[in-house]
């Protein structure tokens, strides 16, 4: 298993955005479910803040895959949140309880991660907090 991953994981598990940015290299390419691609760890950090107002979230049921020495990570997992402050484009938020299926994908350099790239069914979280 990757070390790294795997520190970027507890991270978010315990909401320590500084600690997942100590994961990343300065120039990460984040490329986000149905989104731009964020350069950047100051776009990361952004990103990460916008998340935490809107989102309360806990990743269980970890997997992470590991490949090309290193160099390369992935991890299934499930997303266990909370939706708490209306997103922008998105349904209200009244509190709404989601559980969905989610991957993400890494590239790794000189034990940072250089891309993570996350994926989720987004018509299943519309579908969750919408009943």
């Amino acid at each position: 298993m990757n070390e790294t991953v795997k520190a970027y994981f507890d991270a978010f598990n315990n909401g320590d955005t500084a600690a997942m940015l100590a994961c990343l290299s300065d120039d990460v390419a984040h490329h986000v479910n149905e989104g731009q691609v964020r350069v950047g760890k100051d776009k990361f950090r952004a990103f990460c803040d916008h998340m935490s107002r809107c989102y309360r979230e806990e990743l269980t049921d970890m997997v992470i895959f590991e490949a090309e020495k290193g160099t390369r990570a992935a991890a299934e997992y499930v997303v266990n949140g909370t939706y708490l402050q209306t997103d922008e484009g998105l349904p209200e938020a009244e509190g709404q309880s989601y559980r969905l299926p989610a991957g993400s994908f890494f590239s790794l350099k000189d034990g940072l991660i250089t891309r993570v790239v996350t994926y989720y069914n987004l018509a299943d979280w519309t579908r969750q907090v919408s009943q």
